[in-house]
């Protein structure tokens, strides 16, 4: 794992103000508000779709439902990391079929953790609309995959990381771009 150094992108407050606007955005253009549903990809997307979600209920006092995916399982490498891959559970409180999902996560990359999460959310039904909300696009796609709502895009190398340490985790919140 990359140390918790390099060059810093976002400031716990400039993260803040990001998932502000993405919340913002996500309340504005989502027009079934009804049958929104908040799906966190573990383990970051978790914290951020949690974060999300109280920006809404603060905002409107909609009390919108917030899931978690797992998709150890649904990742095309997951033969290459481990040959035991560790999976965890999926939390979704209510049935995905016929909702709006907008999938979070903290960092957009080659694509396939997004075509993995959208694998596995097909396996426990059939969503009336799948959306993407990622606090980093870094670029350098693999699938054409891209996010309906983005809370910075930045240019990076491909020998790089982006990394976004969260409170949740008892770290100092920033975004940093490492080097591997």
């Amino acid at each position: 794992m990359a140390k918790n150094t390099g060059r810093q992108i976002l400031t716990a407050e400039e993260m803040d103000e990001l998932l502000e606007q993405m919340a913002t955005s996500i309340d504005e253009q989502v027009a079934d508000k009804n049958n929104l549903i908040l799906v966190g990809i573990r383990t970051g997307g978790v914290y951020l779709a949690n974060r999300i979600y109280e920006k809404i209920l603060k905002k409107t006092g909609r009390d919108i439902p917030v899931g978690i995916l797992d998709i150890g399982l649904y990742r095309d490498d997951w033969t290459r990391m481990s040959t035991n891959p560790v999976v965890r559970s999926t939390e979704l409180p209510v049935s995905i079929d016929d909702r709006v999902v907008v999938l979070v996560d903290d960092v957009l990359f080659t694509g396939r953790t997004i075509r993995a999460a959208m694998d596995a959310l097909i396996d426990f039904g059939r969503p009336k609309r799948i959306e993407l909300a990622v606090l980093v696009d870094r670029g350098h796609r693999e699938l054409p995959i891209c996010a309906n709502y983005v809370g910075i895009t930045v240019s990076t190398s491909i020998d790089e990381v982006v990394n976004v340490y969260v409170r949740e985790t008892g770290q100092e919140e920033k975004v940093v771009v490492e080097a591997k």
